[in-house]
C-alpha cells in the first residue's frame, strides 16, 4: 500500500528550527502494524495519523519508530497546521480524539495552533542524587527551591530544575541510565529546564526520552504544558499566565519556541494550552 506522508517542523523559531513530525491524513485504512511501519520509515520522533471519529472532529494517533504513544504535542501542532495549510479546516475551534482523551484545538487567524492538555497531575518526587547520576552531573547543579518531580498533563515526565543555562547546555546524559530510570518510574523521559534564557522566555529546556528511541527532542509540547503547571504550583511564574514562552532545541542547533497559556480559578488550574506554528512542509510517498 502506498501512503502519502507530509513532513513539517513544529514550533520552529527559524527555518532550521523546530521538531520534525510526519502527518498522514486519511489513515483509517491503515492497521496498527502499518502505522508503526510508516513511523519507522519516516524516522522522526513521532508521526501522526489522522482518522475519522464519532467522538470528535478527528481522531489522531501518534507513533514513535518503536511504539504508539497516547499524545504528542508537536505532532498535534503539525497536524492541525497542515490541515489549515491544505484548506481542510479554517481558523476556529476543533476537537481531537486521542488515547489521552478528547482535547480541544484552536487555530488562530495567523495559523498558530493551540492544543488543550489535561489538568495537571503532580506525582512522585525523586531524590536529586538519583537523576544526577544518570545525567553525569553533580547534584549541586539541580536547584533546591523546587523538587525533581513526575508531572503529567497527558504524558508523564520527570521535571528537573537546573541552576544555569551553561550547566544545562553542557549536560551529556548516560542514555542507558536515563532509559532505566524512565522505565522504573513509568515516564516518557526527562524534561530539564532553567530560568536563564537566551531570549527572555519563561524557561530554557532540554528533553531526553531514550526509552522511546528519542535521545533528545527539539520541542516537546506535552512536557511544556506540564512544566507550565509545575512552575505555577511552585510559584515560579511572575506576571500573566496567558503568554508563556519556552525555548528548546538550541543544544541541537534546531531553535524552537513553544507557547503556553494557563487559566485558573481560585488558585486552581482550569485549562492548560500549548501552541505554536510549523514550517518546511514537504511530502513523501512510502510503501508499507
Amino acid at each position: 500500500m502506498k501512503v502519502t506522508v507530509h513532513t513539517l517542523h513544529a514550533f520552529a523559531k527559524s527555518g532550521s528550527g523546530g521538531n520534525p513530525a510526519g502527518v498522514v491524513i486519511g489513515s483509517d485504512g491503515l492497521s496498527e502494524q502499518q502505522m508503526l511501519a510508516v513511523a519507522k520509515k519516516v524516522g522522526f520522533s513521532e508521526t501522526a495519523f489522522v482518522q475519522t471519529s464519532s467522538n470528535a472532529d478527528y481522531r489522531v494517533r501518534f507513533f514513535t519508530p518503536v511504539a504508539e504513544v497516547d499524545l504528542c504535542g508537536h505532532a498535534t501542532i503539525a497536524t492541525f497546521y497542515l490541515l489549515a495549510n491544505q484548506g481542510i479546516v479554517m481558523p476556529g475551534e476543533y476537537t481531537q480524539e486521542t488515547n489521552a482523551g478528547v482535547l480541544r484545538i484552536e487555530i488562530m487567524k495567523d495559523w498558530t495552533v493551540l492544543m488543550d492538555q489535561n489538568p495537571p497531575q503532580y506525582l512522585e518526587v525523586l531524590e536529586k542524587e538519583q537523576v544526577a547520576e544518570s545525567l553525569n552531573i553533580s547534584p549541586k547543579i539541580i536547584r533546591d527551591d523546587s523538587p525533581v518531580q513526575v508531572v503529567s498533563t497527558g504524558l508523564k515526565d520527570i521535571f528537573i530544575p537546573i541552576d544555569s543555562i551553561d550547566s544545562l547546555m553542557h549536560i551529556q546524559p548516560d542514555m542507558e541510565k536515563v532509559r532505566a530510570l524512565s522505565r522504573k518510574h513509568d515516564v516518557i523521559g526527562y524534561h530539564l529546564f532553567t530560568y536563564e534564557t537566551k531570549l527572555g522566555s519563561t524557561a530554557h529546556c532540554r528533553n531526553f526520552a531514550p526509552l522511546y528511541d528519542i535521545d533528545e527532542e527539539a520541542a516537546t509540547g506535552t512536557s511544556t504544558g506540564a512544566l507550565s503547571c509545575y512552575l505555577f504550583k511552585y510559584q515560579k511564574i511572575c506576571g500573566p499566565m496567558d503568554n508563556l514562552t519556552f525555548e528548546q532545541g538550541y543544544s541541537m542547533e534546531r531553535p524552537s519556541e513553544i507557547l503556553a497559556k494557563l487559566e485558573t480559578v481560585g488558585g486552581e488550574i482550569t485549562r492548560v494550552r500549548v501552541g505554536g506554528v510549523a514550517a518546511n512542509i514537504e511530502q513523501m510517498e512510502l510503501n508499507v
